[in-house]
């Protein structure tokens, strides 16, 4: 090998290493990545293929959100799922379903049942070894016809009547913002009013679009109560009635991801970053143009309003390919065979954002 040879290989290994490099010192380094299994519902995956799939990705944790992606809650294979992880080296959080009996989310099951479903969720949580699990409130139809203030007093009510149990077996119970149900500041008043030492927060940074919220208003509020996640991106931008939002792969969207993450490393570093990627959604409209849709949001601060508006009024329609998840009708088999690879391309897509431009993850960089 000549000089000139030399000198070109040693150029391109140096630029091959750069992405690598960064990664050591982006805004996300030292904080465990992984993935809520929300991201991947079209492959109707089981735990033990979630563990697997992401050992193979070489992330840290997942998110075991919904108490049905177990193949089984008996306690044997609950054992199993845990000494799974530990072998793959796969940290686990868990998650379950609505918990207030007043939210349209709850649907017509018993009332009488909602503690039980924390119950049950947190010994589920605790039997394969996690110490959070990630709960909601309701969805933005709670904030019509009734102050939310109302399901907000039903959640605490029933956070209080299982507040022993979750202490017992060290499970935080992880109130997520949810679809519109709650502002950050509404959240922060429910966890501080049933008490931080066993109510936290699965901050999640794509529902504060749908209550007029910046990310990054989101973060400053709940991150010292965050001990899990849902991360994704968005997009949005000014319509005649007011704006409009869509999920997009992280990376696509207008939020500073890397403005986030040097926030987030201040606030909540022990929080794992779990990508909950929800890509396949037409653009939902936030029409506050509309006096009436004002009387949902009585006591929304004017800064808080201002910032998503400057936000907003800088952003952008998403002009890249999607296959839209949410049509009706019966879709033929190649429909549903583009949405799993869809979701599949669009969370690996956001995984390796993460990594390679925020620097997030701990496994992967160890080869």
């Amino acid at each position: 090998m000549n000089r000139r040879e030399f000198l070109g290989s040693l150029a391109a290994a140096t630029a091959a290493s750069a992405p690598f490099a960064a990664a050591q010192t982006g805004p996300a380094n030292g904080i465990k990545l992984g993935f809520d299994t929300y991201s991947l519902r079209a492959f109707g995956w089981k735990a033990m293929q979630l563990i697997d799939y992401a050992a193979s990705l070489k992330l840290d944790t997942i998110q075991i959100s919904s108490v049905g992606d177990y193949e089984s809650t008996d306690p044997a294979h609950l054992a199993k799922v845990k000494q799974h992880a530990m072998e793959k080296g796969i940290e686990l959080d868990g998650g379950t379903g609505c918990v207030c009996e007043l939210s349209k989310s709850w649907g017509k099951k018993d009332p009488a049942l909602v503690q039980k479903v924390l119950i049950d969720g947190l010994k589920i949580s605790n039997a394969v070894g996690a110490k959070s699990m990630r709960v909601y409130m309701g969805s933005s139809d709670d904030r019509i016809g009734r102050p939310i203030e109302q399901c907000m007093e039903a959640t605490i009510k029933n956070f209080k009547a299982v507040r022993s149990v979750a202490q017992d077996l060290n499970v935080k119970i992880a109130i997520e913002n949810h679809s519109g149900d709650m502002t950050a500041r509404e959240t922060r008043t429910l966890i501080e009013e049933a008490g931080k030492d066993y109510v936290a927060s699965c901050l999640d940074t794509g529902n504060p679009m749908w209550v007029m919220e910046h990310p990054m208003t989101t973060l400053e509020i709940l991150g010292p109560y965050c001990v899990t996640t849902h991360i994704r991106d968005s997009i949005v931008f000014t319509t005649p009635e007011g704006a409009a939002a869509q999920w997009v792969v992280l990376g696509d969207g207008v939020v500073d991801y890397k403005e986030f993450c040097t926030l987030y490393a201040k606030l909540c570093p022990t929080a794992a970053m779990q990508l909950e990627v929800i890509t396949g959604r037409p653009p939902r409209i936030i029409p506050y143009n509309d006096r009436e849709y004002w009387k949902q949001f009585p006591k929304m601060p004017a800064m808080d309003f201002a910032r998503f508006l400057d936000l907003a009024k800088n952003g952008h329609p998403y002009m890249g390919a999607m296959v839209v998840e949410d049509v009706a009708g019966k879709k033929p088999a190649e429909y549903t065979t583009a949405l799993k690879e869809q979701q599949r391309v669009d969370l690996e897509r956001s995984l390796e954002y993460a990594k390679k431009q925020l620097g997030a993850g701990v496994r992967w960089k160890k080869g």
